[in-house]
């Protein structure tokens, strides 16, 4: 497995701290993605009655989960306050007195404040890039019971592939491909996960408006803390080569969006070391 650095927590951390405010504003395939996430559960059966939401950002999955699983528990976590100060502005106060409210953690997704076997699915939507990916799927193959369902979207290696062209390899974030993602869920103890990728292209006046965007729904901070900062010649530089890309007038911005889903394998041995056998009765 060739997985990228995690960047520092604490600079992610203070980065999402920071876009909490105009993240909704702006988390144009934020929403998107979690959207199309969630429309790949409709060919899967499954009557969770637990949920958790990893990185669950202002809570913007909220509503679509409750509306597909209106029985579910639903917990979200997420380890910038002012983010779950937005979450939690959400509910209604009628949800929170019926302690129908969606419960939220301030935690680490790579070490969740959850008991083992608690949850039925586990959902993340563009939480991963911002994390140790391995820890990550680690801790959801601890917190699903026996054949829960891990689901989410991340991305891929040619996100933002004309800003890395531009700026040089040196001054751009790397993603995980899709296949190593598939490997690290096998590792962490998951079965049969099913990848797709998609690639979806916003576009922006200037490189100036695509870099405001990502620092209002913190990618850009979130990225600089395991990327090289440009210096001005090199920005200048960037900004002649980005726009080469000119198309109609804007410019492009591609994300490859990767989507994954795998089941949490019922445990081969207990906690002593002995062997878990099943046994099936024989048919008459």
């Amino acid at each position: 497995m060739n997985m990228p650095a995690a960047p520092d927590k604490g600079a992610v951390r203070r980065t999402f701290e920071r876009a909490a405010a105009t993240f909704d504003e702006h988390a144009v395939l934020h929403r998107e993605v979690g959207r199309r996430l969630i429309e790949h559960l409709d060919p899967i059966r499954i009557d969770p009655a637990r949920i958790v939401d990893l990185g669950c950002g202002t809570g913007a999955s909220f509503a679509l989960l409750a509306e597909r699983f209106p029985r579910a528990e639903l917990v979200g976590v997420d380890f910038a306050p002012a983010m779950l100060e937005r979450a939690r502005g959400r509910s209604s106060w009628w949800q929170r007195v019926r302690g129908t409210a969606p419960r939220l953690a301030c935690a680490d997704v790579e070490a969740l404040p959850i008991a083992n076997a608690s949850a039925s699915l586990v959902f993340s939507n563009l939480a991963l890039p911002w994390c140790n990916t391995q820890a990550v799927f680690a801790e959801s193959a601890r917190v699903l019971a026996a054949e829960g369902l891990f689901l989410f979207a991340t991305l891929g290696p040619d996100t933002l592939t004309e800003l890395r062209e531009a700026l040089g390899p040196a001054h751009a974030p790397s993603f995980p491909d899709m296949h190593d993602l598939g490997d690290a869920l096998v590792h962490a103890g998951f079965a049969d996960p099913v990848m797709e990728m998609e690639r979806i292209t916003l576009e922006y006046e200037s490189l100036e408006a695509l870099t405001r965007e990502l620092e209002a729904v913190g990618g850009l901070g979130a990225s600089a803390s395991r990327a090289a900062a440009p210096d001005a010649a090199a920005w200048d530089e960037a900004k002649r080569r980005y726009d080469a890309r000119r198309r109609g007038g804007a410019l492009p911005a591609t994300c490859e969006v990767v989507y994954g889903h795998a089941w949490k394998v019922p445990p081969r041995r207990i906690s002593d070391g002995r062997q878990v056998v099943g046994f099936h009765p024989r048919r008459p």
